[in-house]
């Protein structure tokens, strides 16, 4: 059996590779892992999770100390040069960290690695450097690019993406952002911090889309308050156009028309699918909703496997390796003529908002969710406004909710947005991926950290569902 995997140093591409690299010369025959990044490491590590949460960290610290009433004089600014040359540096060091395992897999009897574009010219029949290979299984690894809304102007316009925030070195004194999904709501904050006059378009009458209300209205307070950022909600583009001071967008905002003027636009308006380059459309795949079963294989050819944020299911870090060790697994079972597992999990993200200090977490279930699964629930909420611990660490803003199930005690899921929910989010994985009821985990004290809201909840729920 000879699998070819187009994106190999993606963080999916390289989890698919971990998968079958043991069975070469067993079950697996031949290993191909193709690539053409330069330097190459993949999405998260070059220009997704790690990079942000460098840039964010340096917010983070600018925040904390104009926030805090009991520092006096001026906030340090942001060096954007220095930010970005030490992000260079890290994530130099993890893309060639991950390059390295690749090339180590190569050295391997019956594994090759090709530094080059692949491209489909036929189904599964795939071109490299004018040699044409014919696998019996093709992963598509090749991750996602920004996506350009299709909106009258855009072509006149410059424009940052997210890219183009992590390695900026200069920034406008004001830009409008169009995107306030979790790329919108991370980069927002530092482009604040870094000194830009932001005003945000939101659709909705809030973001955060997967959480309770609250959540998304404590946000914006959180940002116009706290960071000093317009944010337009109910909001629509219309169009875009240049002026001699930068750009101007028009909106629509409650059946009324009206501008909004900066000297730059941000796009964070989500992203797309990188497929156009590896000739997608001289093969029998057509891509849309579903084009990939929960298998993670193709339902236009069962022997195309599709990982990461190409497959458009969830364009997260954690998903994409789960993915890709599924679909290693499910192509030896394939081969085997065995039964093929689905990939799940348990809903669970984290949004580093708040310029990282106040981040958004979600593991598992929402009252709403779990109600229209056919549960009954029990919920508690708390503010940390109303946390002593909170108070005195001087981080007073944000929730936390927790869901259990009104009949079994059993933990459904929680809701964070505060500080640390993000650390806080793998405690509670651990409880709802296990199943655990509510009235047995431990009442234990910690005092005083910030956890204990957790012990609240925990108090709270239990006592309803009662013994």
């Amino acid at each position: 059996m000879h699998v070819m995997i187009i994106g190999a140093y993606g963080s999916a591409g390289s989890a698919v590779a971990e998968g079958l690299v043991d069975h070469v010369g067993d079950t697996v025959d031949r290993l191909t892992l193709v690539d053409d990044g330069e330097p190459g490491g993949g999405l998260c590590i070059l220009n997704g999770c790690m990079p942000s949460k460098e840039v964010l960290s340096a917010a983070a610290h600018r925040y904390e100390m104009r926030a805090d009433d009991r520092l006096d004089g001026e906030p340090a600014t942001i060096n954007l040069q220095r930010t970005v040359e030490r992000k260079n540096e890290h994530v130099d060091s993890f893309a060639a960290h991950r390059r390295g395992a690749i090339h180590e897999m190569s050295e391997r009897e019956g594994v090759e690695f090709i530094h080059d574009t692949a491209r489909f010219v036929d189904d599964r029949v795939v071109e490299i450097d004018s040699e044409r290979y014919e696998p019996d299984y093709v992963v598509i690894a090749t991750g996602s690019s920004p996506n350009i809304p299709d909106l009258p102007g855009i072509d006149e316009v410059d424009y940052y993406t997210s890219k183009d925030v992590l390695d900026a070195t200069e920034l406008p004194d004001s830009g409008i952002v169009m995107g306030f999904g979790y790329i919108g709501v991370e980069l927002v904050p530092y482009l604040a911090e870094a000194g830009v006059d932001c005003t945000v378009i939101e659709h909705d009458a809030r973001p955060i889309d997967e959480a309770d209300s609250e959540f998304g209205d404590e946000l914006l307070d959180l940002y116009r308050d706290e960071f000093d950022i317009e944010i337009l909600t109910n909001t629509w583009e219309k169009k875009l156009e240049s002026t001699d001071g930068g750009v101007r967008l028009h909106i629509e905002q409650s059946n009324t028309e009206s501008t909004v003027d900066a000297e730059e636009l941000f796009l964070f308006t989500g992203r797309t699918p990188t497929l156009d380059s590896v000739g997608i459309a001289n093969t029998s795949l057509r891509p849309r909703q579903g084009w990939v079963d929960e298998t993670m294989r193709a339902v236009d050819d069962e022997q195309v496997f599709v990982v990461g944020d190409v497959n458009q299911k969830e364009p997260i870090l954690h998903v994409a390796k789960e993915q890709g060790y599924i679909a290693a697994d499910n192509i030896l079972a394939d081969h085997a003529d065995e039964q093929l597992q689905p990939y799940s999990n348990i809903h669970h993200h984290v949004i580093f908002s708040g310029a990282s200090v106040y981040p958004f977490a979600r593991v598992g279930h929402t009252p709403a969710s779990a109600e229209e699964a056919g549960y009954d629930v029990v919920t508690a909420t708390r503010w940390a406004a109303d946390d002593g611990v909170f108070k005195v660490k001087a981080v007073p803003h944000g929730l936390a909710r927790l869901t259990v199930d009104a009949d079994t005690g059993t933990v459904l899921g929680y809701q964070g947005l505060h500080a640390h929910a993000d650390t806080m989010a793998k405690t509670l994985q651990v409880i709802v991926e296990m199943g655990l009821d509510v009235r047995e985990i431990p009442d234990r004290a910690y005092h005083p950290t910030l956890p204990e809201v957790l012990d609240g909840l925990f108090r709270e729920t239990a006592t309803e569902v009662g013994a």
